[in-house]
C-alpha cells in the first residue's frame, strides 16, 4: 500500500512549469531515490512529496489522505510522521550538537527534561558523534554536520524522512559511510526514505527505485538494475555522465 501518492500533480512558479502531470506512488518503508539533471526539479519533487510546496494542480496523498483538503490541524498528525534533512542541514549554529537535538523534542513532545538528553545523546551515539556532544556545528566537519542533521531529522521517530542531497560536498569514502548510515537507521526504525541524490553509485547503494527528473517529466526508471539498464537515452547518457547526448543537445 502507498504511504504517499501524487496524482497528475503540476508545480509551476511565476507561469513557469517545473513538473507536469506526475504521478507517483512510494510504498510503505521503500527507499525511493530521486536523480536527474541540476535545475530540472528534484528538491521541488521533493518538498511537494513532504507537503511544503502546494501543486497548481493534481492531489497528494499521504497516507490515503488527501493533504491538500485537509485542516491545518488534521494535517498535524501526518507532519509529525515526517523527517527532513535539508541540503545545507539547517542546524542552529547558536545551539551545540546535543541542543541541535533538544530543540525539536522540546517543541513537538511532552517528554521530560531528561527523556529529552537521554534520547538526544542516544542518536549522536546512533550516527556516531557522541565526542561532539558539547561542541557547536561550526566546530565539526562537514560529514559530522551531516551526521548531525540526520540525527535531528530522526530523533522524532518519523515514519517518512526526506534526504535532500545528504552526501552534497563530502568526499567518496564519507558518501558512503553516510549512506551506509541511513540505510541502517531506516532498518532499525523501519521508515520510508525519500532522498535526492546527484551520484549514481550512492543511488544505488541507497534504492530500492530511481526516478529520473527531467523535461518536467518523473521517469521511474526501476531498481538500481533496471536503471542501469533503461533505454531511454537521457537516462543513458545521465547515469554514465557522457557529455554528449540528449540532455545537452537541448542545454
Amino acid at each position: 500500500m502507498s504511504i504517499i501518492r501524487l496524482q497528475d500533480v503540476t508545480v509551476a512558479f511565476d507561469s513557469q512549469i517545473v513538473l507536469s502531470s506526475i504521478n507517483l506512488e512510494i510504498k510503505a518503508g521503500e527507499s525511493f531515490v530521486i536523480v536527474g539533471p541540476s535545475g530540472q526539479g528534484k528538491t521541488v519533487l521533493l518538498k511537494t512529496l513532504a507537503g511544503l510546496i502546494t501543486p497548481q494542480n493534481g492531489k497528494v496523498f499521504v497516507e490515503q489522505q488527501e493533504w491538500l483538503t485537509l485542516s491545518p490541524k488534521a494535517r498535524l498528525p501526518l507532519l509529525k510522521k515526517m523527517g527532513i534533512l535539508f541540503q545545507k542541514n539547517a542546524l542552529f549554529d547558536s545551539l551545540t550538537c546535543l541542543e541541535n537535538i533538544c530543540f525539536p523534542l522540546r517543541e513537538t513532545t511532552e517528554l521530560s527534561e531528561t527523556e529529552i538528553l537521554n534520547k538526544a545523546e542516544y542518536f549522536l551515539d546512533a550516527v556516531g558523534i557522541p565526542h561532539a556532544r558539547d561542541l557547536f556545528p561550526d566546530e565539526i566537519s562537514g560529514g559530522m554536520q551531516k551526521r548531525l542533521g540526520i540525527a535531528r531529522a530522526l530523533a522524532l521517530n518519523p515514519e517518512i524522512i526526506f534526504y535532500d542531497d545528504p552526501t552534497a560536498g563530502l568526499d567518496p569514502i564519507t558518501s558512503k559511510k553516510i549512506i551506509e548510515l541511513i540505510i541502517d537507521l531506516k532498518k532499525k526504525n523501519n521508515s520510508t526514505v525519500v532522498a535526492i541524490t546527484n551520484d549514481m553509485n550512492r543511488a544505488y547503494q541507497l534504492a530500492d527505485r530511481i526516478g529520473m527528473v527531467v523535461n518536467q517529466e518523473l521517469l521511474i526508471t526501476g531498481t538500481p538494475e533496471q536503471t542501469k539498464n533503461h533505454p531511454d537515452p537521457r537516462v543513458h547518457q545521465f547515469i554514465r555522465g557522457m557529455v554528449e547526448g540528449p540532455l545537452t543537445a537541448q542545454a
